[in-house]
């Protein structure tokens, strides 16, 4: 309780006013929004300023691990993409989270969010907000298709209906993150995981590639990679090359991210979309490997860091308390479209007026399933990357060599 007045409370502030940076990925400046109302709102306790990390996550990665090992002070508060939290607590690099606070940012948290943000059963970061992929559908073409999208649909059936329509079912194929965050879809969706046992040491970890459920992840995205269903590019498909093949007029069926349609609603009111087709727009949990066993969607989003370097680190935990407070946390879906990692905020009217589809979004965050979790990030979606593209490409072998390139890059005998 003492942290969130000492985080959202009242009165003026003078030129003593400790000053927080607040390393942040790029936004439509929702963030940079939620840094002043919080400033002001701590009673002169904190100033937050913001400094703008580069677009791409590895970049942000790379900046961050290199002032970090340097013991830079000048960072406090870090906003991470969900796959680095194990890295970085690994490494001591981020301040423990005081009690009080772990209790108060955990309590209604969405169970995909909270897991990003915890490393060896602690909370070493703050959940901020949440992603999660859906399946969007042109409602005209389930309908000639003749699916029934109120019950779950397989990518098996999504191609047939896509090839039997003449349109396109739109994934991301490109040798770039988004093609981890697929597969690990496929894999966990068939039951397994690129990691089935994590260790410190990373001769220990105990890998889940040369298994049936790799194997079967593999045949589904090669299905669907060699498919007429897919775009002439797919190879280099990205989730904005996902969203333009939607809007037109082949768009049939797509897995992506929620900014969809808040990019589709944009361009009808800029005049370059017409109406009609966001209003065509249907969406679902996200596609079954198996008819008989339930999708675990992607998870993604950002959680706030606080470095072990700070000269600040318990005004910089009461900072981070504000700045994921439901209202900030509604306000930033609603303004940014990044999805909240608190289940009360989908409840709100405002969030519900914005994003029909919030119910659905909570749902996919509630069976949402991370990426792997380790120190070694890095390395095994380097790995995995260089043996599963192009997607086409993949077979009942693929898993089995990416397990082993993995092995030896972390124990050293071989170099990406």
């Amino acid at each position: 309780m003492a942290s969130t007045l000492a985080a959202c409370g009242g009165g003026g502030s003078d030129s003593a006013t400790p000053v927080l940076n607040w390393y942040i990925n790029p936004d439509s400046g929702g963030q940079a929004a939620i840094a002043e109302r919080c400033s002001e709102e701590s009673g002169g306790a904190y100033t937050i300023q913001v400094s703008q990390l580069p677009r791409e996550s590895s970049a942000q990665r790379e900046q961050l691990v290199r002032r970090l090992a340097a013991e830079d002070s000048s960072i406090d508060i870090m906003s991470l993409d969900v796959v680095f939290p194990p890295e970085l607590a690994q490494a001591g690099f981020l301040a423990p989270v005081p009690e009080d606070i772990a209790q108060e940012v955990s309590e209604g948290v969405l169970e995909g969010a909270l897991q990003s943000a915890t490393w060896e059963d602690e909370l070493v970061t703050i959940p901020f907000w949440a992603n999660t992929q859906l399946l969007w559908y042109r409602k005209s073409v389930a309908e000639a298709a003749g699916l029934d999208m109120t019950q779950p649909v397989t990518w098996d059936q999504l191609v047939e209906a896509a090839e039997s329509q003449g349109v396109l079912l739109s994934a991301q194929g490109r040798r770039a993150e988004s093609l981890m965050v697929w597969f690990n879809a496929l894999i966990e969706s068939a039951g397994g995981s690129i990691i089935e046992e994590n260790s410190d040491n990373p001769e220990d970890v105990q890998w889940g590639l040369s298994s049936p459920e790799s194997d079967r992840a593999a045949e589904v995205m090669a299905t669907v990679a060699n498919s007429s269903a897919v775009g002439a590019g797919f190879t280099t498909s990205s989730e904005d090359t996902s969203a333009t093949e939607f809007e037109s007029d082949a768009g049939g069926f797509m897995v992506n991210w929620p900014f969809v349609y808040a990019r589709a609603q944009a361009a009808v009111e800029a005049g370059t979309l017409d109406a009609s087709v966001p209003e065509d727009y249907g969406w679902a949990l996200y596609p079954r490997v198996d008819a008989d066993s339930p999708a675990a969607p992607p998870l993604g989003g950002i959680d706030l860091g606080v470095s072990a370097f700070s000269a600040h680190p318990d005004l910089a935990y009461d900072a981070t308390a504000c700045i994921v407070s439901d209202e900030n946390q509604a306000e930033y879906m609603i303004t940014n479209g990044n999805p909240a990692s608190s289940a009360a905020v989908y409840d709100d009217p405002e969030v519900q007026e914005a994003y029909p589809m919030a119910d659905t979004i909570r749902e996919s965050l509630e069976a949402a399933a991370s990426r792997p979790q380790t120190p070694y990030y890095s390395e095994v979606l380097g790995s995995l990357l260089r043996e599963y593209h192009p997607p086409g490409a993949v077979d009942d072998q693929t898993g089995e060599r990416a397990q082993e390139l993995m092995q030896a890059v972390l124990s050293g005998e071989q170099l990406l």
